[in-house]
């Protein structure tokens, strides 16, 4: 498993992208595309949200086999984005309640999604199945 600490401003979004992207380097543009969508949304939501006003660290874990998992660690304030309800995306723009729509891309776009709270830290662990192409690159 390979390791990033940085602290949890947006303007660290590259720097967490570029170590994600280097680890899946081998995988297809589309799997590749939809981790950097899901890492943006993941990331940015702590970046907002886990010490709103103060700013604490973030640490990013990865693990690449024939399952893809990302985790990432905060010690922000306790949040379990899971919790809340799927945002009805059936209505316009206008009827739709604000907010809801990041988690509902992560959940979708990934094969698992689990939220843990280990003592004060929140622990949010996005896993897809590595494509094949990479996979094969990876076994030759």
């Amino acid at each position: 498993m390979h390791e990033l600490f940085v602290e949890a401003k947006t303007e660290n979004l590259d720097t967490v992208l570029e170590f994600v992207n280097k680890h899946i380097e081998h995988c297809t543009p589309k799997l590749k595309n939809q981790f950097g969508i899901v890492v943006d949304e993941i990331f940015a939501n702590i970046s907002a949200y886990a010490y709103n006003p103060m700013v604490g660290g973030v640490t990013v874990r990865i693990k690449v086999d024939d399952e893809i998992a990302i985790e990432f660690e905060d010690c922000g304030i306790p949040y379990n984005p899971l919790t809340n309800e799927d945002p009805d995306i059936e209505l316009s723009a206008e009827e739709r309640e604000i907010g809801g729509l990041g988690i509902f891309m992560v959940k979708n776009l990934m094969d698992s999604v689990e939220y843990k709270r280990y003592g004060t830290n929140n622990v949010l662990v996005i896993k897809k199945q590595a494509d094949r192409e990479r996979r094969q690159r990876h076994e030759n």
